[in-house]
């Protein structure tokens, strides 16, 4: 019997975070699912965690590669599942039981739709629920995709049109996420589930300040790209304003 939803967990070196992550998963009121495990090339110990989940749970599998960077594998993961749905969760983050369910429903009820994505919820490096995220409350639409990432965190997609659109495409090092949405919304509709479904974890050491930078460098160039395949060009060339904010938290005793 075919399974009709596929997850991949991406992970490198999160021992610390890895099994709030695998646990979400494992608590979804939808049970046909298979979670893929694709660990790159980790030091720490989330290959042993990772390990001891599969042998508990057979929906789980792990597979142990050489560090190859989150793009390659997540391209590597997916291509070894074969749900009809696919959708992925950070090592560090965690999905809400129904999260699946809900999901999935929108995507039974309607083929036109070829993705549908969550609100999110926001919490600490404890696990400490901050507050609703921001990208979740700009209504979605194909135009403002090109200037304001929505489609964040938690998407369930269409294998046809995952295939269709090319898959991730392995010269973005960062923002590939970013990238496969903007194609995905050139050919298919999106819905929004309006419940925040996922909880993204965020903290000081997650992103570094390169990254970061890597990450508005390599989601311009996904805009252009997408600037292009559109036929805006003679119209409109993209504007990256980086600024700088700062504020004031409190402090977190450990």
């Amino acid at each position: 019997m075919a399974i009709p939803y596929s997850l991949v967990m991406t992970v490198y070196n999160r021992e610390r975070y890895l099994s709030t992550a695998i646990e979400s998963v494992l608590r979804q009121t939808k049970s046909d699912f298979e979670l893929l495990i694709w660990d790159d090339g980790s030091t720490d110990r989330s290959v042993e965690i990772a390990c001891n989940y599969a042998q508990r749970d057979k929906r789980v599998r792990v597979v142990a590669a050489e560090h190859q960077g989150q793009t390659r594998s997540l391209k590597a993961a997916i291509a070894q599942t074969t749900g009809d749905y696919i959708g992925w969760v950070d090592s560090d983050d965690a999905i809400a039981p129904t999260a699946l369910e809900e999901t999935g429903a929108v995507l039974d009820a309607d083929p036109e739709v070829g993705l549908v994505y969550t609100d999110y919820m926001v919490m600490d490096e404890y696990g400490k629920v901050r507050g609703y995220g921001q990208r979740c409350r700009i209504p979605y639409s194909k135009e403002r995709q090109l200037i304001d990432f929505t489609i964040f965190h938690f998407r369930l997609m269409r294998r046809s049109v995952y295939d269709l659109v090319g898959g991730i495409e392995e010269t973005f090092e960062r923002a590939q996420d970013y990238d496969l949405c903007l194609r995905i919304s050139e050919v298919t509709q999106i819905q929004q589930v309006k419940k925040p479904l996922y909880f993204y974890r965020h903290y000081p050491e997650n992103v570094s300040h390169q990254q970061r930078m890597q990450q508005i460098l390599c989601s311009g160039e996904a805009v252009k790209r997408a600037i292009e395949r559109r036929g805006l060009s003679d119209r409109f060339e993209l504007d990256v304003q980086i600024v700088s904010r700062f504020s004031l938290r409190p402090k977190q005793s450990a």
